[in-house]
């Protein structure tokens, strides 16, 4: 575990001199400690051995709301510069999306993969210029009463205005599937949700298409 220099704190999985999935969680409005993502633990606990090559780093925001979308901005900017990695693609969760997206621009960063992105329409996109955007998204997801979610609408909005800026990518709606992978046990350990395999399954697709793309087993 490491602490950035604005306070957030990264957990790292595995090798990162080559290539490495940052990745980012979500938010809320209230203005709140920022805490470890129980889909993204979930995702690295179960990807992590199927890719021994890439490193893993999970961003614990300081303050994990959208009203500090800067602040959230610059943790995972730091974050970036921290892993190192040569090649690096972005995992954002809901809101993780919108933080992806925004620092898409590093030298590093070849991919934003957003899992039920929050995409507002006010969204700078032009930071994915010469990147690739990729969207998974739950035909379920909807915001609820004192919970956070993501209209699969909202996302397909974003994504195709990227299109239109000539970013390459694919979305694909996962049927059944709701707002997240996980949610925490009250004995600390993420709990899949419903059609948490099959979330998993997709972003193995993507992270093997990455791994791919240039080879990372040269030195």
């Amino acid at each position: 575990m490491a602490r950035l220099a604005s306070g957030a704190e990264l957990r790292l999985t595995g090798p990162t001199d080559r290539a490495a999935v940052v990745c980012m969680n979500g938010g809320q409005r209230a203005e709140v400690e920022g805490t470890w993502s129980a889909s993204l633990e979930w995702l690295v606990r179960r990807l992590a051995p199927r890719f021994p090559r890439l490193g893993f780093a999970e961003l614990r925001y300081r303050i994990k709301s959208w009203e500090r979308l800067d602040w959230c901005i610059q943790d995972a900017r730091e974050a970036i510069r921290a892993v190192g990695a040569p090649r690096v693609l972005l995992l954002g969760f809901s809101m993780g999306g919108a933080v992806g997206i925004s620092v898409a621009g590093e030298p590093s960063v070849e991919e934003v993969l957003g899992l039920a992105p929050w995409i507002p329409d006010r969204l700078d996109l032009t930071p994915l210029t010469g990147r690739r955007l990729t969207v998974l998204h739950g035909s379920l997801d909807r915001a609820l009463p004192g919970i956070p979610g993501v209209s699969p609408a909202d996302s397909r909005r974003g994504f195709e205005r990227a299109r239109a800026l000539g970013v390459p990518g694919e979305y694909t709606l996962l049927r059944g599937a709701m707002h997240g992978m996980a949610l925490r046990a009250h004995w600390g350990r993420p709990v899949p949700l419903p059609r948490a395999h099959a979330w998993a399954g997709l972003v193995a697709r993507e992270l093997d298409r990455f791994e791919g793309s240039r080879s990372i087993s040269a030195p």
